[in-house]
């Protein structure tokens, strides 16, 4: 099984290095068949110059420019569009996710053939640093309302990093979300349309260089528009059974 890692990369100067090699070094060490592709839009700093400096480093890596419109969730549904592997996962590139924690994804998926591997942040074995208070409050109330509509006992629909089989990725389509509203729609249109999941601890750290690309206010009611959005496509699809 080949797996798929696309990246978001913007203003990522002082993480994006680190990030790729140590995945890079981790995904080889476990001789695991990958691809990583790198989802680039264009930066005020040197984030381009060092992509392509690692081209020339990782030979399983490829960055391609993201032309306008922008936006976190475009960039995402960009690389849905280019993956070649049988699995494909979002990986930030702020260094906050963990090359450890994608290696359980994908022996999971694996070894038990699940269609999805859901991480969580919030369940035993799960970690959190240096996580903004206002956010993280915010994050639990969106999940508890998540949680209640739809009946579920996940919690944790907020969080990008998730393995997918390719199956999931053609079976949920078409897309709305275009920014960080994206994430929770794809895991919700996965768990309404049937799709089997695996759910395991994964942490998450704070980005130790650059700047978050969150606006609160605006992103809460995307968050909104997308959950009832979903919400209805649930009803309807109970409703044609």
């Amino acid at each position: 099984m080949k797996l798929s890692v696309i990246i978001p990369a913007y203003n990522e100067e002082g993480c994006i290095e680190k990030a790729l090699r140590d995945l890079y070094r981790l995904l080889v060490a476990e001789k695991i068949d990958h691809e990583m592709v790198v989802i680039y839009r264009a930066s005020s700093d040197r984030t381009e110059e060092i992509l392509k400096a690692l081209m020339r480093e990782i030979p399983t890596m490829r960055y391609i420019d993201k032309p306008a419109p922008h936006g976190f969730g475009l960039a995402l549904r960009h690389g849905l569009e280019v993956f070649s592997g049988d699995a494909v996962t979002f990986y930030m590139g702020d260094d906050s996710d963990s090359p450890e924690d994608l290696v359980l994804y994908f022996r999971t998926m694996e070894r038990e053939g699940v269609d999805c591997v859901f991480g969580s942040r919030f369940v035993r074995g799960g970690a959190i640093t240096g996580y903004p208070w206002i956010k993280y409050i915010l994050n639990r109330a969106c999940n508890l309302v998540i949680r209640v509509l739809f009946r579920s006992k996940y919690n944790d629909y907020t969080n990008a990093f998730k393995l997918y089989r390719r199956s999931v990725i053609e079976g949920t389509q078409p897309y709305i979300g275009r920014y960080f509203n994206f994430t929770p729609e794809l895991v919700l249109k996965a768990i309404s349309r049937g799709y089997t999941f695996r759910v395991v601890p994964n942490s998450w750290r704070g980005r130790r260089a650059g700047e978050s690309n969150f606006k609160l206010w605006h992103m809460g009611q995307l968050y909104i528009l997308t959950i009832f959005h979903c919400l209805l496509e649930k009803k309807l699809l109970e409703k044609n059974k």
